[in-house]
């Protein structure tokens, strides 16, 4: 079941406010997200996540120092004592990819869990950031040169620099390339959020209301690959909006025709095969 219209316009407006913001919240982002997802969330529901993560940075240890000491105060916390973690098993619900629910549930994927780890940690003041790792999410603590990683779908457990090549060469096949580990972004945090979501509707077609929306709160951040403009026209037509979807996916191969022309006409075939789909 998908919000009510006036509620959605309402929580996109919010979320393309925030993604633009100076310092954009990452949490926020995630909620308004989750409330796109599940309607039931609604602003208590929010506020109420939002005071969870409070409580949590609250039952930190005062006057931490150093990024070990704050990995290792996060793994006591939320790994042993709360039991955030999360198994194969979480990479099939949609559910993993909700902020709310992952408070809820204690488990998730990996970069929902390091998003907690990381709204808990800010809050109480830790030099904190996301690593964005080929295929696994993990969390940093300290400055650039001290540099420890944990991650927390395992509990919180610390990385050695062999631990993250062992995670990129699994994922990957490549070596670890030191650009792997620059702090991300909330936005580049949040875009591959909405990739994920993607990933999970498009392996069940039935699915195609989740695909739209995730792809509808992609192009309302500030970058974004112009791809996702014909991949949401795709999905209107899935849904049976054939000329919505004809028209920009027309709209698509105009701004593309200049540099890709031969992509720019097979976009255009396309259109005419979903507006022919009305006869």
């Amino acid at each position: 079941m998908a919000p009510e219209r006036h509620d959605r316009e309402e929580i996109r407006r919010r979320f393309a406010e925030e993604a633009r913001a100076e310092r954009p919240d990452l949490a926020l982002l995630c909620l308004l997200l989750g409330a796109e997802a599940d309607p039931a969330l609604d602003a208590n529901g929010t506020d109420a996540a939002q005071i969870e993560l409070d409580r949590l940075a609250g039952l930190l240890p005062y006057g931490l120092r150093g990024g070990r000491a704050w990995a290792s105060a996060l793994a006591e916390l939320l790994g042993e004592r709360y039991g955030f973690e999360g198994s194969s098993a979480d990479y099939q619900r949609l559910e993993s990819s909700l902020l709310h629910e992952v408070l809820r549930r204690r488990r998730g994927l990996p970069i929902l869990l390091s998003v907690v780890w990381i709204e808990v940690a800010r809050r109480a003041g830790a030099p904190v950031y996301g690593v964005a790792l080929p295929g696994h999410f993990v969390v940093g603590f300290g400055e650039p040169e001290e540099r420890v990683l944990a991650d927390p779908f395992a509990g919180g457990r610390p990385l050695s620099g062999q631990d993250a090549e062992l995670l990129v060469a699994g994922a990957t096949g490549e070596p670890l390339d030191a650009s792997m580990l620059v702090p991300a972004q909330p936005l580049e945090t949040l875009l591959r959020i909405l990739n994920n979501i993607r990933g999970w509707a498009a392996a069940r077609p039935e699915r195609t209301d989740v695909a739209l929306w995730a792809v509808e709160l992609s192009l309302l951040l500030p970058s974004h690959p112009a791809r996702l403009r014909f991949e949401r026209a795709q999905l209107l037509v899935r849904s049976g909006e054939f000329l919505r979807g004809a028209a920009e996916m027309e709209e698509y191969a105009d701004v593309v025709a200049d540099v890709e022309p031969a992509a720019a006409e097979a976009v255009r075939r396309s259109a005419r095969a979903a507006r022919s789909r009305l006869n």
